[in-house]
């Protein structure tokens, strides 16, 4: 995979203000396990590699079961591995995700809020905003994920 350009350092700044988000969302009181995996489950639907990589390998730091990582894209499937709070971020990750021509109902919305505050629903759906963001970017520009990067460093040692 060849990166397009390096949208770090072609904006630094706007790279800055974006990352910036992340620094809030450390301190909003949401579960950072739970900011991960709602960044992951939006990079697999975008299919951005780079975060996907990204997310997953976070997660896994973090002590997130395996198991649960190969399960998020079809975590309806394997919902009684999800928590509560876990299954509701998902499903409001997808659909604010897949929002375009399709309006969330008020049956999604009031889902969402028997799990989550006002606020937690705020920060959520930035969060969301966010990674999509990223994975717009990620995307356009052809960043290499980290596991990537590794294997072509190994097969070029050989």
């Amino acid at each position: 995979m060849t990166e397009r350009l390096d949208y770090r350092t072609a904006s630094p700044e706007g790279v800055k203000a974006l990352m910036a988000c992340y620094t809030y969302f450390e301190t909003c009181g949401l579960p950072a396990i739970l900011v991960e995996l709602v960044c992951l489950r939006c990079s697999q639907i975008n299919e951005c590699a780079f975060c996907i990589d990204m997310h997953s390998r976070s997660l896994s730091i973090h002590g997130y079961s395996t198991d649960k990582l190969m399960l998020t894209s079809v975590w309806r499937e394997a919902h009684s591995m999800f928590t509560a709070q876990e299954q509701a971020a998902l499903a409001w990750a997808e659909r604010v995700t897949e929002i375009a021509g399709d309006p969330i109902e008020d049956e999604e919305y009031e889902d969402a809020r028997k799990v989550f505050s006002e606020k937690e629903l705020v920060d959520m759906t930035l969060v969301i905003g966010v990674i999509n963001a990223f994975n717009r970017l990620a995307i356009s520009f052809q960043a290499a994920p980290a596991a990537v990067k590794a294997y072509e460093r190994a097969m070029a040692q050989k």
